[in-house]
């Protein structure tokens, strides 16, 4: 009965290292428990030998890719031939009819796999004609002879010229990719290629690049050659002590508050006026404050009823008429800003020209701690301290409004404050300072370098060799080195 499926097509698995066969059915041997296939594919690569021969124990694995039976039934008078049928391993059903198969198996006298465990490799076949399998036989039929225009001969169908015997191939069988390509030597194709090449100089153009081509670049990175990146662009005459870089690597050193002050009068000098300052010095430090508030996430039509409160705590010098400035910007966005300010008979001209163009705005000024929020608030602004005078910390409405800030859990923003050897009264969680950073107290305040316009000439006067850190910004930050 094995000599049934003589020319069936199988594909055999034995494993890692023999590989996968391809092949034809020439003999089944089930006294020797072997297989032997004929014109055979090992891996997909045609064999040199004609015929190979399996044993059981080597098989891992059976596939059918194609099986034909030939069906010869006699009808009354009539001998019909039928087509031949297909069985696909891709296919499974089930049908009433009865099976009769081939196996070789352990109840056949093969031996088990011992490296497959007590379970051995089984092959069970159909051996009827026009039987069918638990793999779902396809019964063919009959086909009938059609007679057009007069002439003799049988003519197919359009379904049958479609769909007949021309798509013989196992369509489920998956192609192994990966054995494929790595049969293909690319560098034997392409030096075969190279070599068949008659144009010389195309050939040494190819191989010119190939040597060029060293380095491979990420897309940010230009392939142009470029000078070295210089860091320390800027070098003052009289260092402060401490250095900060910015976020592109720029070293930033600190300067005392001497040569701060010096810079500051030759801007003046040069037409930078102290309002002019002020204002620069307000448009960045609320474009800080609105950042920190949340920005277009927090500040948008839909969040009327959610508007951000803000405290600006400032005392009576030009440290407060900055943070005067920069409330009134944060009212003009519609920030609920409550400037704190204590009553004195005599003020600074810039700080009383600042209270009166605060007044104009929505915000509110209060001069007693008892008049601000005892909720926390969304930002305290820290303008208390001043350069020129550190007596005030000694004062009672100082440290009754420290206290309260402390007490309070609104982050706090300090604007230019002062060198000091003691902490700060108000603990800060951000620091701006202006132009160049000051020599700070080391603590766990981030800086942040406001650029408040002025021109490179005015450094250049007080000894400072200056290029701008700021690029495309007004505020950056700065870390420490």
């Amino acid at each position: 009965m094995a000599t049934d499926w003589v020319g069936s097509v199988v594909s055999i698995d034995c494993g890692a290292t023999l590989g996968v066969y391809q092949g034809e059915v020439s003999s089944v041997d089930r006294v020797s428990q072997t297989i032997s296939l004929k014109h055979p594919y090992h891996n997909g690569v045609k064999c040199p030998v004609p015929e190979v021969t399996f044993s059981a124990m080597d098989i891992k694995d059976l596939k059918f890719l194609d099986i034909q039976n030939k069906v010869n039934k006699t009808s009354a008078g009539k001998d019909t031939a039928t087509e031949p049928s297909y069985i696909s391993t891709g296919r499974h059903g089930q049908t009433n009819k009865t099976n009769h198969s081939l196996a070789i198996s352990n109840s056949s006298g093969l031996s088990s796999n011992p490296r497959k465990g007590s379970n051995p490799q089984s092959l069970c076949f159909p051996l009827s004609p026009g039987s069918s399998n638990s793999r779902g036989t396809t019964q063919s039929t009959p086909r009938r002879s059609n007679v057009r225009n007069g002439g003799a001969g049988g003519q197919r169908s359009k379904n049958d010229e479609c769909f007949g015997d021309g798509t013989d191939e196992n369509l489920d069988t998956d192609f192994d990719f990966e054995g494929n390509l790595a049969l293909f030597d690319k560098a034997a194709v392409f030096s075969q290629i190279d070599g068949a090449s008659s144009n010389s100089n195309k050939l040494q153009h190819h191989n010119t690049q190939a040597e060029q081509k060293t380095q491979s670049y990420r897309h940010d990175e230009n392939i142009l050659e470029v000078k070295p990146v210089t860091y320390r662009q800027i070098t003052v005459p009289q260092h402060g002590g401490k250095e900060y870089c910015t976020d592109t690597g720029l070293v930033v050193p600190t300067v005392p508050y001497e040569l701060h002050k010096q810079l500051l009068a030759a801007a003046e000098r040069w037409g930078l006026s102290l309002e002019r300052r002020l204002e620069a010095v307000g448009v960045c430090s609320s474009q800080m404050a609105l950042t920190l508030l949340g920005g277009p996430n927090r500040l948008t039509p839909k969040n009327v009823h959610q508007r951000p409160t803000v405290v600006l705590l400032c005392g009576p010098h030009v440290q407060g008429a900055q943070g005067i400035s920069c409330g009134r910007h944060l009212a003009n966005h519609e920030v609920e800003v409550i400037l704190f300010l204590p009553n004195f008979v005599k003020m600074q001209e810039s700080v009383t020209s600042e209270v009166n163009l605060f007044s104009k705005t929505s915000g509110k000024q209060v001069s007693s701690v008892k008049d601000l929020p005892m909720s926390p608030v969304d930002l305290v602004i820290n303008c208390l301290d001043c350069h020129e005078n550190p007596l005030l910390k000694e004062q009672s409405w100082y440290q009754s409004v420290a206290d309260w800030a402390n007490k309070n859990r609104a982050p706090v923003l300090s604007i230019d404050p002062p060198v000091s050897e003691q902490p700060q009264s108000v603990d800060a969680k951000w620091t701006l300072s202006l132009g160049l950073p000051l020599p700070l107290a080391d603590k766990d305040s981030r800086v942040y370098l406001c650029d408040i316009g002025l021109p490179k000439m005015v450094y250049q006067e007080v000894g400072i060799n200056y290029h701008s850190p700021f690029g495309c910004k007004f505020v950056i930050p700065l870390h420490s080195v």
